[in-house]
């Protein structure tokens, strides 16, 4: 195997990039790669990257919001700078035999690869993860830790580790593209890139993967307790606990929900486990019993009640309703 070019290391020269955009990616991801290219380009007043785009088989990739993206097989693909890798549903439909031979003749090669959203997955199943750290959508983390052993799956927005660099989805995917800019091309053109967007970047290692609410931003209390909460939604802890890993009490953990979140943690942890088990009723097929302790309701009927107050509508109703649109 062919040493891979390091393409975090200063350099003003060009990178030849290549999207591979698969069917069913969220638009929001998309755009979150090339976007930042094209504003680096346009601040800096030259090329510094050019990207073309590739499918899995030439057809054109539709996205989730409709929108169409044309593009040369990846089979055809044979020299690159950098391969970014777009994926949302439908992995496992993805990760064909073809397609996984396209990436790893290029990983062959050298090819540098960055994989956004789903994309780690197909990185993962042509075996070209092994060994290293790598991350994904917060919603696959735990499913990809388990079917991906030989994986250093980690719970951070973006990871790099040799040629790979995975992240989640658009938000976390703009982290990782401004900070190739920034270990390429300086940090002073990275933040006229983040500054283009009123986007503002968080370092990788950052250890909750979701998005940070703006208002407790640089509130850490308020953070960890969220940390806490949003890896706890199966089994939630009594809010002292919460509180005492914040390293505040519990008093003053209600306050500084109320000023900066407008709610209680009480509340608020019930909204997070609430969002998760629509998640889990619109995008799985587990039963509405499994939906309910996945997200630590001891009952159904306190599950249902839960539901219907927070949504209108039943986690039957909102998957008839999902599969009724496909």
């Amino acid at each position: 195997m062919k040493l891979a070019k390091n393409i975090y290391s200063p350099d003003t020269s060009p990178l030849k990039t290549a999207i591979l955009v698969l069917d069913d990616c969220n638009t929001l991801s998309f755009a979150a790669a090339v976007d930042p290219m094209r504003a680096a380009n346009r601040r800096a007043g030259k090329p510094l990257f050019n990207w073309e785009f590739y499918t899995a088989l030439g057809a054109p990739a539709h996205l989730t919001s409709g929108l169409r993206v044309e593009g040369a097989p990846i089979a055809d693909l044979v020299q690159c700078d950098l391969l970014i890798i777009v994926a949302g549903f439908r992995l496992k439909d993805h990760a064909t035999p073809r397609l996984l031979s396209s990436l790893k003749r290029l990983a062959r090669f050298g090819t540098p690869m960055a994989a956004i959203d789903g994309g780690p997955y197909l990185l993962a199943s042509a075996g070209l993860l092994d060994g290293h750290q790598a991350t994904t959508h917060w919603e696959d983390l735990d499913e990809f830790a388990s079917q991906f052993p030989n994986i250093q799956t980690r719970r951070d927005r973006f990871c790099i580790s040799g040629p790979f660099a995975t992240s989640g989805g658009a938000a976390p995917c703009i982290d990782m593209m401004l900070h190739l800019i920034d270990a390429r091309y300086g940090s002073d053109l990275a933040q006229s890139v983040g500054g283009a967007f009123l986007y503002d970047p968080m370092p990788a290692g950052q250890q909750s993967p979701r998005s940070t609410p703006r208002p407790v931003r640089h509130q850490p209390q308020i953070a960890r307790a969220l940390e806490l909460m949003e890896t706890t939604l199966d089994d939630p802890l009594p809010l002292a606990r919460i509180a005492a890993h914040a390293g505040v009490s519990l008093r003053t953990l209600e306050l500084r929900f109320r000023a900066h979140l407008g709610r209680s943690p009480k509340a608020h942890y019930l909204s997070l486990r609430l969002a998760e088990a629509h998640r889990l009723a619109a995008d799985t097929l587990q039963p509405v019993h499994d939906i309910a302790l996945a997200t630590g309701f001891a009952s159904p009927s306190s599950f249902s009640r839960a539901f219907r107050a927070a949504f209108g509508t039943t986690a039957r109703a909102v998957r008839q309703a999902q599969s009724a649109r496909k």
